[in-house]
C-alpha cells in the first residue's frame, strides 16, 4: 500500500503596513493623505533622533525607517511629525494578532506588526493557502481598520520575499514548486541575511540577482562565506528552507469578538451577541481543558475609538454561566449609551487546568455543577449537532415566538 504525498506547507508572512502611521490615521482620520512621520520632535529640522515609522506619502519624499529626523525634516518639513506612542500600537498589535488567532494557532511573531503563520491544518476549515491569505486579509481590515500584506508560499522566506513586492494592502502567491523561478530575477539585496558586507562579497562574484547566487555551485559559497552561512544562501537562493514556524509560546488568552455588518444602537442586540461571543469561548476552552482566570471585554465604537474592561475571577471559569455575567457587567461599565457600537469581543485569560475547580456548597465532588451540564452539552452537539441545543435568547425573533406558540 502506497502512503500518500504530504501536501506543501502553507506558510504566511504577514506584515501590516505602515503600521504606527496607519494607526495614528486610523484615530485621527484628518491625517489621511498627509505625509506623516513617527519618530522624535525634528525642532525645524535640528533634532537627533530617528524616523520609526513613516507612511506612504512621506516615503515619496525619500524618507523611512531608521532615517536621521533632521535629514526627514530637510526632505519633507511640512510632514506631520508625531511622536510614538507604544501604548496604542501595542493595543492595536493585540487586535491583529486576535485577528490571526482565529486561522491558525502557528503564530511566530516577528514584533508588532509582523508574523508567520502555518495554515497547514487550517486548509479544512478555510480553503487552501492563498484562500486563507485572502480571508485573513479582509478580516484585518473588517475588525481593526488597518491593511496587511501576506505572501502566500510553501516556505517562510519565500513567503516574506513576496509580502514585500506589493505593499501596501499586496498578497502575492507562490506556487510549490516555482520558488525558484519566483526568486531568480529579484535583486541579491533580497536574500536573507545578505548585509552590506556580503553583498559587496556576492556582487563581486558577479551575483546582482538571487538567480545569479542560485547558479553558483554550493562551494563556492562556502568558501567564501563558511560552511554554514554559505550552506544557507546556496539553499535559500534556490527556494528551500524547511525552518518551522515557531510558536514557542504556551497561550495566554483565549477569545471571540465580532464586527458587525452596521454599527448597533440596540443593546438588546449587543447583549445577545455578548452572550453568544461568551458561549463560543467558554466551549473552546472546555475543548482545551482549560479554564482562566481573567474576564475581558473589548468595545469599538463609531470612530473606531475602542474601550476594554477585566476582571479577575474568585476561582477559574469555563462556563458560559460563570462568564457572561462578568463580562455583560464589564459591558455595563464600558458602555457609552446611545454611541453605536461597532465591535463587540470577548476574552479569558490566566489559565490553569479545567479539571479541578472549586465546589459549591451543592456540587459533587470534582466537578461543578455547572460544569457538568455544559460537559452534557457539548456532547449533545458533537452527537446531533451545534443547533440541537440553543440558548433560547440567542433564537431570533421568528424562533422565540414560534416556541411560544407550542408552550
Amino acid at each position: 500500500m502506497s502512503v500518500p504525498t504530504p501536501l506543501p506547507r502553507a506558510i504566511l508572512h504577514v506584515d501590516m503596513d505602515a503600521f504606527f502611521a496607519a494607526v495614528e490615521e486610523r484615530e485621527n482620520p484628518a491625517l489621511r493623505g498627509k505625509p506623516v512621520v513617527i519618530g522624535s520632535d525634528p525642532r525645524n529640522g535640528e533634532g537627533r533622533g530617528v524616523v520609526s515609522t513613516a507612511n506612504y506619502e512621506a516615503r515619496k519624499f525619500g524618507i523611512h525607517s531608521a532615517m536621521p529626523i533632521s535629514l526627514a525634516w530637510r526632505r519633507c518639513s511640512h510632514a506631520v511629525y508625531l511622536r510614538p506612542r507604544i501604548r496604542l500600537y501595542a493595543e492595536a498589535s493585540r487586535d491583529v494578532f486576535e485577528v490571526f488567532a482565529r486561522f491558525t494557532d502557528a503564530i511566530e511573531p516577528l514584533g508588532l506588526d509582523e508574523a508567520f503563520l502555518d495554515v497547514t491544518a487550517s486548509r479544512r476549515l478555510f480553503g487552501p493557502g492563498p484562500e486563507v491569505a485572502r480571508q485573513l486579509k479582509q478580516a484585518v481590515s473588517e475588525t481593526t481598520g488597518l491593511t496587511a500584506s501576506v505572501g502566500c508560499a510553501a516556505s517562510k522566506f519565500v513567503a516574506k520575499v513576496a509580502s514585500d513586492l506589493e505593499k501596501p494592502d499586496g498578497l502575492v502567491i507562490v506556487p510549490a514548486g516555482s520558488e525558484a523561478d519566483f526568486l531568480a530575477p529579484l535583486p541579491v539585496r533580497r536574500l536573507w541575511g545578505a548585509g552590506p558586507k556580503t553583498l559587496a562579497v556576492l556582487r563581486g562574484l558577479g551575483c546582482l540577482t538571487i538567480g545569479d547566487v542560485a547558479s553558483l555551485e554550493p562551494e563556492v559559497l562556502r568558501r567564501r562565506f563558511g560552511d554554514a552561512l554559505g550552506g544557507r544562501f546556496a539553499r535559500l537562493s534556490r527556494g528551500e528552507d524547511t525552518r518551522p514556524v515557531r510558536t514557542g509560546r504556551r497561550r495566554k488568552s483565549l477569545g471571540k469578538e465580532i464586527t458587525f455588518g452596521h454599527d448597533v444602537r440596540d443593546r438588546a442586540d449587543v447583549d445577545r451577541t455578548l452572550l453568544g461571543l461568551c458561549e463560543d469561548v467558554a466551549t473552546a476552552c472546555r475543548r482545551k481543558d482549560i479554564a482562566g482566570s481573567t474576564v475581558a471585554i473589548k468595545l469599538r465604537f463609531t470612530g473606531f475609538e475602542t474601550v476594554t474592561r477585566q476582571r479577575a475571577v474568585a476561582t477559574p471559569v469555563c462556563t458560559v454561566e460563570r462568564i457572561w455575567p462578568v463580562a455583560r457587567a464589564l459591558f455595563r461599565k464600558a458602555d457609552r449609551p446611545g454611541v453605536p457600537i461597532r465591535l463587540i469581543g470577548v476574552t479569558l485569560s490566566g489559565f490553569d487546568s479545567a479539571g479541578e475547580p472549586q465546589l459549591g456548597m451543592f456540587d459533587e465532588p470534582g466537578v461543578r455543577t455547572d460544569q457538568r451540564v455544559a460537559e452534557a452539552v457539548d456532547r449533545l452537539r458533537e452527537r446531533f449537532g451545534r443547533k440541537s441545543v440553543q440558548r433560547a435568547l440567542l433564537l431570533d425573533e421568528g424562533e422565540r415566538g414560534s416556541l411560544r406558540r407550542k408552550g
